[in-house]
C-alpha cells in the first residue's frame, strides 16, 4: 500500500472544496483505487462523502465464482435484459441493435465493466445472458467483468480473468436479449448510470463519484491506520478489555 499522507480527516471529508471532475480520471487514479477491496472502498467513502453512506453500493448478496480475482475498478456500460419474453423486433432488426450494443460496450472511457439488469421481474435471472461466449466478447470489447441481477452459465469456459458478480447460476439462456443499453440500471440496490466509475469485488460494488475518487487511496491508509491498534491487540494473546479501550482509544485519535 503506498505511503500515507498526513492530511487531516477533515480535509478529505465534506470540508474540503472539490472541482466538478467529468472523467475519464489518470489510470494512476484507477490502479490506485484497484489496490484496495471493495469494503475498504467503502469505508473510505464514509470519510471522503459521508452523505453517500446509504446509498450507491450493492445491497443484496451476489454470486461469485471468481472470488480470487483482483478487485476490478471500471466505467460502466449499461444494459437492461430480459429473457422470458422474446424480442418483438425482426431477425434483421435484432442484428442491427447486437452490433449497435457491442458498439456502445466498445467505446467510450476504458476500462469497462457490463452492469445489466434483468427487468423480468418476479422471473429474473430465467435465462442467462452470460456464459463462454459473451463473457470472451466483452473482454475482448475492453470490459473486465459484469455485474448482473440476472444469472450467468458455463462457469467453466468463463474467459480467463473475467470477473463476475450475479444474482443466480442458471443452465438455459431462454430468449435473453438486451432491451435497452445506455440508460439508467439498479442492479442488487445499486443504480447505475452509463460512465459512472465502478469498484467491485467478491463482496459487492460500489458507484466512486468522480469528484472524490483521487481521494479515496489516502482515506483508505487512515482506515488501515485505525484499525492497526485494534486488530494488534484483537489477536494478541494478552487481550483484555482494558487493553481493548485503550486501543479504541489510540484509534479515534489518528487523523
Amino acid at each position: 500500500m503506498p505511503a500515507a499522507s498526513r492530511q487531516s480527516a477533515a480535509n478529505l471529508g465534506e470540508n474540503a472544496v472539490t472541482d466538478t471532475v467529468t472523467g475519464p480520471l489518470p489510470a494512476s487514479v484507477l490502479e490506485a483505487l484497484g489496490r484496495y477491496d471493495t469494503p475498504t472502498i467503502c469505508n473510505a467513502m464514509e470519510i471522503v462523502a459521508p452523505e453517500r453512506r446509504l446509498i450507491g453500493y450493492t445491497t443484496k448478496q451476489l454470486v461469485c465464482p471468481f472470488p480470487d480475482l483482483p478487485p476490478i475498478v471500471g466505467y460502466a456500460r449499461t444494459v437492461a435484459i430480459r429473457s422470458v419474453l422474446k424480442s418483438s423486433l425482426p431477425a434483421e432488426e435484432q442484428s442491427k441493435r447486437r452490433i449497435e450494443y457491442y458498439e456502445y460496450v466498445g467505446t467510450g472511457h476504458g476500462p469497462r465493466i457490463s452492469v445489466i439488469q434483468d427487468i423480468d421481474g418476479p422471473d429474473v435471472g430465467y435465462g442467462a445472458f452470460w456464459g463462454e461466449v459473451q463473457s470472451n466478447v466483452h473482454k475482448a470489447l475492453g470490459c473486465l467483468g459484469v455485474i448482473t441481477d440476472g444469472s450467468i452459465r458455463d462457469i467453466p469456459q468463463w474467459a480467463p480473468g473475467f470477473q463476475a458478480l450475479a444474482g443466480s447460476i442458471g443452465p438455459s439462456h431462454a430468449w435473453v436479449h438486451a432491451e435497452s443499453f445506455g440508460g439508467e440500471v439498479r442492479v442488487a440496490g445499486m443504480t447505475v448510470k452509463s460512465g459512472d466509475l465502478i469498484h467491485a469485488d467478491q463482496h459487492g460494488a460500489i458507484v466512486i463519484p468522480l469528484d472524490v475518487a483521487a481521494k479515496l487511496p489516502e482515506a483508505a491508509e487512515l482506515c488501515g491506520r485505525r484499525e492497526t491498534p485494534i486488530l494488534e491487540i484483537a489477536r494478541s494473546p494478552d487481550f483484555s478489555l482494558e487493553k481493548l479501550k485503550a486501543a479504541l482509544k489510540r484509534s479515534a485519535e489518528i487523523h
